[in-house]
């Protein structure tokens, strides 16, 4: 995914009502910014952190500035838009670039589904196969090479582990992908001390059958692609 700008580099001052970011521009000015994000951010939102926020050009926006970057260690940007996390994994899987998920002749987004009222991100259709469903989770913590979701209780993320095991077992195949937006993660592994109910779900959902991805991004300030698979680690 290429981004158009213009792009404005400052330091994050503080982020507070859960997507509002006051940022101080390296020019002095000082604007707040959405945060098109409802994670904690942990290790990701600390005062003083380099970050790059995109001006929309939209007038009519309350916040026409998009905070979308930030360098949490020298060179390692990430990529907080979970916006884009669909795409990522979208132009990726169409670009037959994940071995499991090709073969599907149609792509299509947001299509309700489940028992719980439900939206998948991506269903995969082809004539001579089950349907794939396909859910995105966006990936912003890293610790020690370690990529862990979620960053803070994610009621939502449990209920489409729910349904995605539902899928699995009326036959329909269910895959739980995650998008992991920077480049330092060796692996990934449920973030346990943070959602134990998460965890607890995400191995029965594996037990029961939902396959699991991890990948992670290469990041610049114009750019994102997701660049290769990492290990999923349940111990």
């Amino acid at each position: 995914m290429r981004f158009e700008g213009p792009w404005l580099e400052g330091r994050l001052m503080r982020r507070y009502r859960r997507f509002l970011a006051d940022v101080q521009l390296d020019h002095g000015v000082t604007i707040t910014a959405h945060t098109p994000n409802t994670g904690s951010l942990k290790g990701c939102a600390e005062p003083g952190l380099r970050v790059w926020v995109r001006d929309t050009g939209d007038r009519k926006r309350k916040y026409r500035y998009s905070w979308e970057r930030v360098e949490v260690a020298s060179g390692v940007l990430v990529g907080i838009h979970t916006g884009h996390s669909n795409r990522l994994v979208r132009e990726t899987v169409e670009a037959g670039k994940v071995p499991s998920l090709r073969g599907y002749r149609r792509i299509r987004g947001e299509v309700c589904y489940g028992r719980e009222r439900s939206r998948i991100d991506l269903l995969l259709e082809a004539d001579d196969r089950p349907p794939c469903f396909v859910e995105v989770k966006n990936v912003t913590l890293v610790e020690g090479g370690v990529a862990r979701f979620p960053d803070a209780v994610s009621v939502r993320g449990q209920k489409h582990l729910r349904e995605l095991l539902a899928v699995v077992r009326q036959g329909g195949r269910g895959v739980l992908f995650f998008c992991i937006q920077r480049a330092d993660a060796r692996e990934f592994r449920p973030a346990d001390d943070i959602d134990p109910d998460y965890g607890r779900l995400l191995r029965e959902a594996l037990a029961g059958g939902v396959e699991v991805l991890a990948w992670r991004a290469r990041v610049s300030v114009d750019e994102i692609a997701l660049d290769r698979p990492v290990p999923v680690v349940c111990p």
